[in-house]
């Protein structure tokens, strides 16, 4: 059978029931006060995934507390959407999904960042490790508002740093410059002591990386790309995936949404088949995200 042939996905029901298995593992679990109470009053007869609880009397559904919740559009369409989010390697705009899923262009574009949020991962834990290797670099994407294009030179573009493990997980940050001020902080907050570094040889890394367990750099501008080990083909794979999806799939993106597209990509290389990781559980792994965030059609501003 098709994972698309689920009957979670053409059923509203079903798609309660389903996205209550992955949240509510051990059973209904009220928003409003974290009451695990296995009495809470069964209202599902009045509306769909309705409950009470038997605690605080109020009534919730397990999409209260989510990036779901107040959402109109029928909960197994939002689920078809998250798993064609996460089992599309370099994405799908929101005119797909708006075909698709048959709803409006608006609230299609407004559902994927509700996805993007609940793939943010918000992690703290240091990447890397003792026999670990890391590779820091950057890349420029799109245009900044209100810089005029240069002819040369990345100034009028964005600029992405990206932490990758080898083996294992990227972290990537929409940041204002390659200077060390811009950089360093993010680099020192995010990789633990004891990792291996690779990098290429500009400047901010030359002079600011001596304190990891190694650093190794490889000089692009003299036409190097490896020796042996030493080498930043990883992360270059991740730009690779991530600029077809920029410029192919999604072709524009606004300044203050890149994080949100960022954090998209991390989560599907993070969590991708190499690693062990298929599409249901990717999705699954997408929809356990889902809770404690919330985002407002007024709080992503305006289509961009």
């Amino acid at each position: 059978m098709s994972v698309l042939s689920k009957p979670y996905f053409h059923d509203e029901a079903e798609a309660f029931r389903h996205l209550e298995s992955v949240l509510w593992p051990e059973g209904p679990v009220c928003p409003h006060c974290g009451s695990m109470s296995g009495k809470h009053y069964d209202l599902r007869k009045t509306r769909l995934g309705l409950r009470k609880c038997s605690d605080c009397r109020k009534q919730f559904t397990v999409k209260v507390g989510t990036v779901f919740e107040s959402a109109h559009i029928p909960l197994n369409k939002m689920l078809q959407a998250v798993y064609l989010m996460t089992s599309s390697k370099k994405g799908i705009s929101a005119h797909q999904l708006h075909r698709v899923l048959e709803v409006t262009y608006k609230s299609a574009w407004f559902l994927a960042h509700r996805i993007r949020e609940a793939m943010r991962d918000g992690t703290l834990a240091p990447m890397g490790g003792n026999g670990s290797t890391v590779e820091v670099d950057e890349t420029y994407i799109g245009r900044l508002a209100d810089v005029p294009k240069q002819r040369t030179g990345g100034a009028h573009k964005n600029i992405v740093l990206t932490l990758v493990e080898r083996g294992g997980s990227a972290r990537s940050f929409h940041v204002d410059s390659t200077s060390i001020a811009d950089v360093m902080p993010i680099v020192n907050a995010n990789l633990d002591r004891e990792s291996a570094i690779m990098t290429d040889t500009a400047s901010h890394y030359r002079r600011s990386l001596g304190h990891f367990a190694s650093h190794d750099m490889v000089n692009h501008a003299a036409g190097e790309y490896g020796r042996g080990h030493v080498h930043t083909n990883t992360v270059e794979g991740y730009y690779s995936i991530f600029k077809r999806g920029m410029k192919g799939v999604y072709q524009h993106c606004s300044e203050k949404h890149l994080h949100r597209y960022l954090a998209e990509f991390d989560f599907r290389y993070t969590n991708r088949s190499a690693r062990g990781v298929e599409d249901q559980a990717r999705a699954s792994k997408a929809m356990k995200g889902l809770v404690g965030k919330r985002l407002t059609y007024r709080g992503t501003d305006r289509l961009a």
